[in-house]
């Protein structure tokens, strides 16, 4: 069973930040995940919500401000004080402390409440920079977004993310191209994943943080789990 660290080490540290990403890459797990959206000023940053509302000392939408303005507000601190001082990091902030570790990097485009005109060739753009194309899979809940990125980049992997499922999921994957299926926990163990299982697609779950849970979608084929415990799931699996 793959384990990726769900946002970084996400349980112990504040979500998608540097620390959380540190912790993360010096565990012996297979991956990280990580959301990327768009600012004013077309600069990818790593947060998960469509605000900063949540989780900084901020309010307002990411795609209203720039880098600088983003920058200006803290990220650790609603966690707990002691991380009080964490910025919202960069893409390219992100990439660099991987750079030298072995792990895989599962970078979800945050497009499917707001269109970020261009995202894909952005991210396309950093990850050449960083000439890290056999170490990254680009998902999304856009599943335009999927087809964009995989015209720009055919050979890196891709995973279609689904809140819900539909109806010939396998058919849908194969005509969208891409390479696995990312889903809720709970529908693995639906007839449809299932078939698609027995059939050879690949499935990823998220965000398992329960060890009897990851042993039973690990006895039925799931390739691998979001965890935001990986350093649990590793001691447990």
């Amino acid at each position: 069973m793959k384990i990726f660290a769900h946002r970084g080490c996400s349980k112990q540290y504040p979500e998608n930040t540097c620390i959380a990403f540190q912790k993360a890459a010096a565990l012996p797990v297979f991956g990280v995940e990580f959301d990327v959206h768009l600012t004013a000023d077309k600069q990818l940053v790593v947060i998960h919500d469509e605000t900063i509302d949540r989780t900084s000392t901020g309010t307002g939408f990411v795609k209203d401000m720039t880098l600088a303005q983003l920058k200006q507000y803290d990220y650790g601190k609603w966690f707990g004080e002691q991380f009080a001082g964490e910025k919202i990091p960069t893409l390219t902030e992100v990439l660099t402390l991987f750079q030298d570790t072995h792990h895989v990097l599962n970078i979800e485009i945050k497009s499917d409440i707001f269109e970020y005109e261009g995202i894909e060739q952005l991210i396309a753009d950093e990850i050449d920079a960083f000439g890290m194309h056999d170490r990254v899979i680009v998902s999304s809940f856009n599943h335009e977004s999927i087809q964009r990125f995989h015209r720009l980049q055919p050979t890196i992997q891709t995973g279609a993310l689904f809140a819900s499922l539909v109806t010939n999921i396998e058919g849908y994957v194969k005509a969208l191209r891409s390479d696995a299926l990312h889903i809720y926990y709970f529908h693995a163990y639906r007839h449809i994943i299932q078939a698609a299982l027995a059939n050879g697609t690949t499935v990823r779950t998220f965000t398992v943080n329960d060890i009897d849970i990851a042993k039973e979608l690990q006895s039925i084929g799931v390739e691998a789990i979001f965890t935001d415990d990986p350093e649990m799931m590793i001691a447990e699996l």
